[in-house]
Formats: C-alpha cells, structure tokens, sequence
C-alpha cells in the first residue's frame, strides 16, 4: 500500500459498502485506496436503473445469473465490467479484466480486474465471484 493510500485529498472518502456502524456509534466511512475498491465492488453490484438519482449508474451482471457459462457469456461479462469501470471510475485505468469459470462450481464466474490508480499508479487486483450455488442447511 503506497503511503497516500488513506489520504483523503487524493482519492475521496464515502460511507463505507456494506453500510455499517462502527464502535463509536458513527457511520464507518471508507478513504482512499480503499474508498475506490469499494467504489468499484458498488458499481459492479448495482443495476442499471437502480439509482432513482443516477438511473444509467452500475454494470447489470445480475442478468447474467441464470445465462449458461459460455465463452460468449464470459466475454460479455467481461466487456460489462470494462465498460461500466471505464464510465464511472475516473480514478483508475483498467489493465486487464478476465471472467472464466469457477474452478469449484461450474456455475459460478470468477472476475479478475487488475487496475492502476490514476494519483499514484499503484497497481491493484479485485477479484470476485457471481452466481454459484447456494449453500443448503439441514
């Protein structure tokens, strides 16, 4: 982590995602590099329309769920994830953003997305799972 990580004059502060209290009884708030790794992880779990305030705000993979795992899904994913990063991240410069199978549950997309921040070029990797199964209790 570079030294400016937590610097809020470079890269912003906002309330941290998830929502949560802290010990304090105050609103946790996330700054920094941080600050744009959940940026991110919110634009890609919002759907277009979503944000009465900002309706064309998020990426949409939520309609991928029930999509079969094909090389053309992935790569639509792929170019989702791209393209919404692009348009609402002006923070960083995407390097590269891979959507393949999961190894452990064939219906399951892992996305690697490797990003530069644009301050310090501090290279970063965010990685995250869509879809799979979901876990039965007796």
């Amino acid at each position: 982590m570079s030294p400016l990580a937590n610097d809020p004059r470079l890269y912003g502060q906002g309330i941290s995602f998830p929502p949560r209290v802290g010990p304090d009884g105050g609103v946790v708030w996330s700054v920094g590099e941080l600050n744009v790794r959940e940026c991110i992880c919110t634009i890609l779990r919002t759907r277009p329309g979503e944000r009465v305030e900002m309706p064309a705000y998020g990426c949409g993979l939520d309609r991928y769920l029930y999509e079969p795992n094909t090389v053309a899904t992935l790569r639509l994913i792929s170019e989702d994830v791209q393209q919404a990063i692009a348009r609402w991240e002006p923070r960083v410069r995407l390097d590269d953003v891979t959507a393949t199978l999961n190894p452990d549950d064939a219906r399951a997309v892992d996305v690697v997305i490797s990003y530069t921040l644009v301050a310090t070029g501090t290279r970063e990797r965010l990685q995250m799972t869509l879809g799979g199964s979901a876990e039965e209790t007796p």
